[in-house]
């Protein structure tokens, strides 16, 4: 059981290292990582938002002392996000694990493309 939280911890730091330095937030990996685990969908991803919440605030007070934030464009995008951060939860209730996991990889393959071929 112990060795489990060690391995978190240090899944955790990984997550910490690349949420920082890409701004993705790191569910990309955290949620990934719960369904090998054996999670739900829904729980990997309410457990990865906690995780994040957490990773987040550390990764925002570093990249603030670093003048690296502009507050009213975050606030404005946050604003927007509690309406669909309320809305998501309620459509992956519909999901099944295994079509979430399609989704979540076609969504990231995408992303993936765009950045690669973006000029």
């Amino acid at each position: 059981m112990a060795l489990n939280y060690v391995i978190f911890v240090l899944s955790g730091v990984l997550v910490g290292i690349g949420a920082s330095f890409t701004g993705l937030g790191g569910g990309f990996l955290v949620v990934p990582l719960l369904i090998a685990l054996g999670y739900t969908a829904q729980k990997a991803v309410g457990t990865s938002f906690l995780a994040i919440l957490i990773i987040s605030l550390s990764a925002l007070l570093a990249h603030g002392r670093l003048a690296n934030v502009d507050y009213r464009i975050a606030i404005a995008l946050g604003v927007g996000g509690i309406l669909g951060a309320q809305i998501g939860p309620h459509l992956l209730e519909h999901v099944s694990t295994a079509n979430f996991k399609k989704i979540f990889a076609v969504l990231l393959l995408g992303l993936a493309a765009y950045l690669v071929f973006q000029k």
